[in-house]
């Protein structure tokens, strides 16, 4: 039997659209003929990505929104379904971490700053959390879809500095699986991805070295011996937004190159 990965006239919703990754598996997603409404924090960044996008003979619309405001998140909902009258897929990739929330190279954890900690997992957890209310109660009433958050090794197994990050993407992985459990009788399912070390901004060797690691030993660690791709993570993002995985829920997908297998 042949893959199917045609997504032809499905609606896609990426929150952190404009991001490295988001833009990423909003083109995977387009070149398999999803449309798409990209979120972002600003106008311009969600722009870029649409660019991005029509530049490939995709379509795309943009919207600068607040992942953490379910009030926005709903007024951006209704004009999806006035333009498209659907959602099929919903991925969130709204994330990051923030400097007072991890350990400097002259910082003990006793040094972590609880205010950073509260603003990284809030944007972490409740901004997958508030998304996945507001589309997916979209797809409950369709009876269909596809909800996939990004979460992180660091959602798996312990990282030394960075116990914000630690704490929101183990939230995320547990959110993933209640979602699955809840949603289930809706026919939405839910699956998580775990990136490992990818090569982007948040492991330039800059800024590596600020956080007391060596990128050389970091990468001979990997069993693969690279970092990865954003590329990486849209064909496992593809996978379960595709028909190939209709009976795929509730799940975690490591994309680690094995290096939380050792």
């Amino acid at each position: 039997m042949k893959p199917n990965f045609n997504l032809n006239d499905k609606v896609a919703v990426i929150t952190g659209g404009g991001g490295a990754l988001g833009s990423c598996i909003a083109k995977s997603l387009s070149e398999s003929g999803v449309k798409i409404a990209i979120l972002d924090l600003t106008e311009e960044s969600a722009q870029k990505t649409i660019d991005l996008i029509e530049s490939n003979g995709g379509e795309a619309i943009g919207f600068a929104s607040n992942v953490l405001s379910k009030d926005s998140i709903k007024k951006i909902s209704q004009e999806i379904i006035a333009k498209w009258g659907r959602v099929d897929i919903l991925l969130n990739a709204a994330g990051g971490n923030m400097k007072g929330a991890t350990i400097a190279v002259d910082q003990t954890i006793f040094d972590l700053s609880i205010e950073d900690f509260k603003q990284v997992t809030e944007l972490n957890l409740n901004g997958s959390v508030i998304p996945s209310l507001v589309f997916g109660e979209i797809m409950a009433q369709q009876k269909s879809g596809s909800i996939i958050n990004i979460s992180s090794i660091a959602g798996l197994v312990g990282l030394s500095n960075c116990s914000a990050y630690n704490a929101s993407k183990g939230g995320v992985r547990l959110l993933t699986k209640n979602i699955a459990v809840e949603y289930g009788d809706f026919n939405v399912r839910c699956n998580s991805i775990h990136p490992g070390f990818m090569a982007t901004n948040m492991n330039d060797p800059k800024v590596i070295a600020e956080r007391g690691r060596d990128i050389n030993a970091l990468t001979d660690a990997i069993p693969l011996k690279r970092m990865g791709t954003a590329e990486d993570i849209a064909n496992c993002a593809l996978f379960l937004a595709s028909d190939e995985s209709v009976y795929v829920t509730g799940s975690e997908y490591t994309v680690d190159a094995g290096l939380t297998a050792k």
